[in-house]
């Protein structure tokens, strides 16, 4: 038995993030797709080998050959559409952020709780092992008590009238490159953190291009956020966790697969580590696989995007921008 996946939006990040590893998987199978206009659908169906292409989203939803969807839509209409999913009795597989702030990400996910469907977010990241690895070197103790968190996902978007910049679609620095370093500093620093303070560069009044914000967690120890789409932090894809007892420092836990750097200091010791090369967006789709196919457990559900979509409203808020809204 495989899992049928239909795409909602003939979108970039698509083939990468679905159809690639799709191809290689013996669990998953993508059988459609829908665009806003047919023609566009239908270049994306033929493009990649997808059997059907739909001119509606809603057209999706009704096809009875999809178990599931993955939902790469702007950011303001992610919680719309796997609303409409769910109604529809399908599996979701949501891009990051998982909605436009953490009241719809409420209400999305006590609909997941209430249905008999797998809802995931997407951050691919999570399931690689070298994220699994950084986890469970933080939970062990090795490093002491923690101290200090700090991460960072910063690449340059120069192409201003991306959606990623409209506020009308959710879009902002925080939402886009910060939804990963909030998550990371979620991830590896043991603990949701609360947000101390704020500080946005604008690329509008109300969309940041850059964020940096101060965290503390409830076990004592604290943090930092940074990200931007546009800054003088042109590229910059880094963790780093200090305990009592030493620190661990990562390059590139956002995509590992392409090259990262992985080393544990304890004390005058220091060891590196290596991961394997396959994709994170390959382990993602496993995950979300199993969860649908043998009811194994996500570690990216609804009710951890309402963690992160807390985070992010709490950064907003504390540099003077409002959360986003629904489109």
């Amino acid at each position: 038995m495989s899992l049928r996946i239909g795409i909602l939006g003939a979108a970039r990040i698509a083939p990468t993030a679905l159809v690639k590893p799709a191809s290689a998987s013996s669990d998953v199978e993508v059988v459609a797709v829908a665009a806003r206009s047919a023609e566009r659908a239908q270049a994306f169906a033929a493009k990649h080998g997808i059997p059907r292409a739909h001119s509606s989203y809603e057209a999706l939803l009704a096809d009875p050959d999809v178990d599931a969807v993955y939902n790469p839509l702007p950011n303001g209409l992610h919680g719309r559409w796997t609303r409409a999913a769910l109604s529809a009795g399908k599996h979701v597989l949501c891009e990051k952020p998982f909605t436009a702030n953490a009241a719809e990400a409420r209400e999305i996910a006590g609909l997941a709780a209430a249905s008999d469907r797998v809802v995931m977010e997407a951050f691919h990241y999570r399931y690689h092992p070298l994220a699994l690895r950084a986890e469970e070197i933080v939970a062990s103790g090795e490093l002491g008590s923690l101290e200090r968190v700090e991460t960072a996902v910063c690449f340059p978007l120069p192409m201003f009238s991306d959606i990623r910049y409209d506020y009308d679609l959710a879009g902002g620095a925080t939402m886009d490159a910060g939804c990963y370093a909030v998550h990371m500093a979620r991830v590896f620093g043991g603990e949701t953190p609360s947000v101390v303070s704020a500080s946005a560069k604008l690329r509008s009044p109300r969309v940041d291009r850059a964020m940096t914000a101060e965290l503390a967690y409830p076990s004592g120890h604290t943090g930092r956020v940074t990200c931007s789409l546009w800054s003088s932090s042109v590229l910059k894809l880094s963790a780093k966790v200090t305990g009592s007892k030493g620190s661990l420092s990562i390059f590139n836990p956002l995509a590992p697969q392409a090259y990262h750097r992985f080393s544990v200091r304890i004390g005058d010791a220091r060891r590196t580590e290596k991961f394997p090369r396959r994709a994170s967006y390959a382990y993602q789709l496993d995950a979300f696989a199993a969860a649908v196919l043998r009811g194994e457990p996500v570690k990216t559900s609804a009710t951890d995007a309402v963690e992160t979509m807390t985070v992010i409203d709490e950064i907003y808020r504390a540099a003077g921008l409002p959360p986003r809204e629904p489109a």
